[in-house]
């Protein structure tokens, strides 16, 4: 056995202590970036201080009684213009009481091999090879055995009828609803609902979904509502935006109830394009609703920030999710197979927004001095941009769970690892591609696993048609007592560990 000399044990032990070093100034100039407004007013604060010393509190007392009243009064005028503008300036704060998920029951399960014989069982509406890629597709997709479709689906052929699609509409969006009025009560009861927001893409019956919830849960007749559609995934986070702006301006105590969802009963594609049979293979049925307002009373979440960015203005982006017939006339959902490097994209343009508004000042200013760098050299060197850790501005990170290579692509594009995208590959397992109501089913993950505590910062990264990118971040205020949810029956399974599939296959 080789016995290292005492030159490279001083050697190696002067290396540690010179890296242990730079680490350490490294950690003393991050907190100093990161807190510089504290250290000059610290500073500040003491100079006043040092130099106002000499003077007694006496010699204090006595000039202040020496102004003149006229002046006192201004000066007392002044600062209640100022702490009033700022208030209206900030606008009220907005937090999430409380949210709500379906829980599908093990009837409506689709295994794959229940997929497999379904599909051979409608030969005249798709051929043998378009049913060797859509399973190819489904065993690489990231779902589970546990996922589940309506009962429409469950049907040979599909029942796709306007009847079934209300039936479906009915049951999830009843049992979110149910499940967040039953966490809230008897605090807040459906009475209390002041503004009724309810988001669903392509189904939009009429009446529509919005009176749908206002007729069952009989709300008030002052109650405003709103219902967006073809918004794709991200419209739950729209949602959130929308509740926003109302909460800003509406008296204190004003409470929003959002409703998200995706109807597939009626959208069942019958074809043969393989970009139209992608939906198909990943959307499962989910809904969750949310109670949010601008009173801190039993709220659990504090909303921090809203960023949503549009990149329809590019024709590739307006169209990688797309609506419309195919050669034989079925109608369907077109899913551009650039879809990934079209949200790397969306999330790109929404980071440079969102990053300045919630990164530490340390991150931010190591962005800019690439920028700098990069400027500078332009033409000489190649310099890569600095990739910011967002891990230093959020505990947990919720990407909405789209498809295995969404997820992919925002965790390489973000620098993030396999456990910062637990809930988002665990979600899309178990519940498959809910649309807008994924990014709550992964709080209910986290929360489920107890990861949640109080202070913990949430980023919620969703993606929908158009194209457009959200993000919307959270603070908890008071982590959930009862906290399994949706997860109830399987929380103790998981995480799983997923197939690895080949690239190439």
């Amino acid at each position: 056995m080789h016995t290292p000399t005492p030159h490279l044990l001083a050697q190696t032990t002067n290396t540690r202590d010179a890296m242990g070093y730079v680490s350490f100034l490294k950690t003393v100039a991050r907190l100093v970036v990161n807190n510089f407004l504290a250290v000059v007013a610290v500073a500040v604060a003491s100079t006043v201080v040092r130099k106002a010393w000499p003077i007694c509190p006496d010699e204090i007392v006595n000039r202040m009684r020496a102004l003149p009243p006229a002046h006192v009064f201004i000066l007392l005028i002044l600062a209640a213009v100022l702490v009033k503008m700022r208030r209206m300036r900030r606008g009220r704060d907005v937090y999430l009481v409380e949210y709500g998920c379906f829980r599908p029951k093990a009837c409506y399960r689709t295994p794959f091999a229940t997929c497999l014989e379904h599909a051979h069982l409608m030969p005249y509406l798709v051929d043998e090879e378009s049913v060797a890629f859509a399973m190819r597709l489904l065993e690489r997709s990231g779902l589970g055995e546990e996922t589940c479709v309506p009962d429409a689906y469950h049907y040979m052929p599909p029942d796709r009828s306007l009847r079934a699609s209300r039936e479906e509409a009915e049951l999830v969006i009843f049992a979110a609803v149910d499940d967040v009025f039953a966490k809230t009560a008897p605090v807040i009861n459906p009475a209390d609902i002041d503004v009724l927001v309810v988001n669903c893409s392509i189904f939009t019956p009429v009446p529509v979904f919005a009176d749908m919830v206002v007729n069952r849960y009989k709300l008030r007749a002052d109650v405003k509502i709103v219902n967006l559609s073809g918004m794709g995934c991200s419209a739950g986070l729209v949602s959130v935006g929308l509740a926003k702006n109302v909460l800003h301006t509406s008296p204190p105590g004003t409470r929003v109830l959002i409703v998200s969802t995706e109807i597939l009963s009626s959208q069942y594609y019958v074809g043969t394009e393989r970009a139209m049979l992608l939906p198909n293979c990943l959307f499962r049925m989910g809904a969750a609703a949310m109670i949010l307002s601008n009173s801190a009373d039993h709220a659990r979440f504090r909303l921090r920030r809203v960023v949503r960015t549009v990149t329809a203005a590019r024709d590739a982006d307006y169209r990688c999710v797309f609506q419309e017939e195919d050669d034989n006339g079925n109608t369907g959902i077109r899913l551009s197979k650039d879809l990934a490097t079209t949200a790397g994209y969306a999330l790109k343009n929404n980071i440079a927004a969102f990053g300045p508004l919630v990164l530490p000042a340390w991150e931010q200013l190591l962005v800019a001095l690439t920028i700098i760098k990069r400027k500078l050299l332009s033409g000489r060197a190649k310099v890569r941009l600095y990739r910011p850790d967002f891990r230093t501005a959020f505990e947990h990170i919720c990407i909405h769970a789209g498809g295995r290579g969404v997820i992919d692509e925002v965790q390489h594009g973000l620098g993030l690892s396999d456990d910062d995208v637990e809930a988002s590959r665990m979600t899309l397992h178990r519940f498959g591609n809910t649309s807008s109501s994924s990014v709550l089913y992964e709080l209910a993950y986290l929360e489920a696993k107890g990861r949640m505590g109080m202070g913990d910062r949430v980023w919620m990264i969703s993606f929908g048609a158009g194209f457009d990118c959200n993000s919307v971040a959270w603070e908890c205020i008071k982590p959930a007592s009862d906290a399994d949810g949706p997860w109830a029956e399987c929380i103790s399974r998981y995480p799983v560990q997923l197939p690895e599939i080949d690239k190439d296959m």
